[in-house]
């Protein structure tokens, strides 16, 4: 397995984790490598219940990889939204309030790629 590919696995379980520790729900990995012209290899999706939920989500994916990896974040958008996303070039985070995902449905969006449900 490439160097890239192990690196990409630690930062997503790392991303998961982060998110598990805020209690993000609905947790999701995205995989579109195989899709020509996506924007990134992985998305990971989760859900929260509140502005201040994602803020904190948010911050402990940060905090967590730029800790552990020494990774820091290439862009970021949202602060003060429903739908906060998170850019590490070749993965992205989004991190939706439920009805802000439940109207977008980026799964539907992007559903030639493979999709990974954590518990």
């Amino acid at each position: 397995m490439p160097i890239r590919s192990i690196q990409k696995n630690k930062t997503i379980n790392l991303i998961i984790e982060a998110i598990k520790e805020k209690k993000g729900s609905e947790i999701m990995i995205l995989d579109l490598k195989d899709i020509p012209n996506s924007p990134c290899s992985f998305f990971v999706i989760c859900s929260a219940t509140s502005k201040t939920q994602i803020n904190a989500i948010a911050n402990n994916i940060e905090k967590l990889l730029l800790e552990k990896l020494n990774l820091k974040i290439w862009n970021q958008e949202g602060r003060s939204s429903n739908w906060r996303l998170i850019d590490y070039i070749n993965i992205v985070v989004h991190i939706l309030k439920d009805e802000t995902r439940k109207y977008y449905k980026l799964e539907s969006l992007w559903g030639d790629g493979i999709i990974k449900n954590i518990d």
